[in-house]
């Protein structure tokens, strides 16, 4: 796999989250045209998009911004976490609590609580931006 790509309605509001979760900016730039077009299957794309990618190099997140034709919105606008489609993504940290704490100024709000699944992990669920939902998994066992 070489990315999970997630439309944003703030761009740089985004790579700020995504950035305070330790990953790293690789680059950013204007995507329009008719290859863009004939990929995605829209008429007058004009986007912008950040890749993001783990500090080891091995997974990417691509945050995208469409200015033509405006993104569509979900319904509802916060979808539970058993809604049918692209579920969430997850991501091992060190200190699941600090993560919590660093994420919050950035719009992060916990879906449940911190739990601790046997002796293995502590997991959490947290609304990120544009309403996606990130799991945190810090290993204790």
């Amino acid at each position: 796999m070489d990315n999970v790509a997630i439309v944003v309605d703030d761009l740089d509001a985004a790579v700020a989250f995504f950035t305070e979760l330790g990953m790293e900016l690789e680059g950013k730039g204007p995507i329009e045209g008719l290859w863009a077009d004939r990929t995605v299957g829209l008429d007058g794309v004009r986007s912008d998009i950040a890749m993001m990618r783990t500090p080891e190099g091995h997974g990417k997140v691509e945050l995208t911004k469409y200015h033509t034709p405006a993104a569509s919105g979900t319904e509802p606008e916060n979808p539970p976490p058993n809604t049918l489609g692209l579920h969430r993504v997850m991501f091992a940290v060190d200190d699941i609590d600090g993560t919590i704490a660093r994420l919050r100024p950035h719009g992060a709000e916990l879906l449940g609580e911190v739990a601790q699944c046997e002796t293995i992990f502590r997991l959490c669920y947290l609304r990120g931006p544009a309403g996606i939902i990130v799991a945190l998994a810090e290993q204790i066992g």
